[in-house]
């Protein structure tokens, strides 16, 4: 990977992209990349821009918030969506921040969006994380518990949840917690499903991925360790 640049490595993964969907029978437009520019400086990330990436995934409001603004300044067509964990009382910068926010997870932090989303005036598109290995270090809805959650988050909050998100267990094989969220996704009509990262994107298409979130693919390894594997 190191003979290669961030640009070569995204055009090798945008052809790799398009390679699954045509494998699968799918339309290429249907699948959304999300390049995940989390904890990479502004300098590592503009050259993807001038590239024509414009979907962006990070994990941390804060580093989204001194990152952002001035490469948005430049490149005013940026969607900028948060994948990893959100604290209730970072509800207020999320809103303002990013068009998509796919870790809805909780009560707390969906009545804290829609008090937000109704003080700003501002929507960004809403996913439920499933914990779709039922793993208590991690985050997200049980899968038992999604269908309740998402009737709460519709008639108590007033939100419109576009679809759902996942991070299987880095152990097992990721095809069946992409079949599991597909499954639930198709119950409820959500049209949105972002599973899939840089070591198993291909299988996440197969099963009906509509974005993938790949950073190391493009970006090369992490510039230091990171408590979530949310676009690895």
């Amino acid at each position: 990977m190191s003979d290669t640049t961030p640009v070569e490595r995204l055009q090798e993964v945008r052809a790799g992209i398009a390679r699954a969907a045509s494998d699968y029978g799918r339309d290429p437009a249907s699948v959304t990349l999300v390049a995940v520019s989390k904890t990479f400086p502004a300098e590592d990330v503009e050259p993807v821009l001038a590239a024509g990436q414009r979907i962006f995934g990070e994990n941390y409001v804060q580093e989204a918030k001194a990152k952002w603004p001035s490469l948005r300044e430049r490149y005013p067509d940026v969607e900028l969506h948060l994948i990893g964990p959100l604290q209730s009382n970072k509800a207020k910068e999320a809103v303002q921040l990013f068009d998509a926010i796919h870790t809805l997870d909780r009560p707390s932090l969906a009545e804290a969006l829609a008090k937000e989303i109704a003080r700003q005036g501002r929507a960004p598109r809403l996913l439920v994380q499933v914990n779709t290995g039922e793993e208590p270090q991690k985050g997200g809805v049980m899968p038992g518990e999604v269908d309740g959650f998402l009737e709460a988050c519709r008639t108590r909050w007033g939100l419109t949840v576009e679809g759902l998100m996942c991070i299987p267990p880095a152990e097992d094989p990721p095809s069946p917690h992409f079949a599991l969220l597909h499954k639930m996704a198709a119950q409820h009509g959500l049209k949105t499903l972002s599973m899939g990262m840089s070591a198993d994107y291909d299988a996440a298409i197969q099963m009906g991925a509509t974005h993938v979130r790949v950073g190391s693919a493009i970006f090369g390894s992490r510039p230091r360790a990171q408590k979530s594997d949310s676009g690895a």
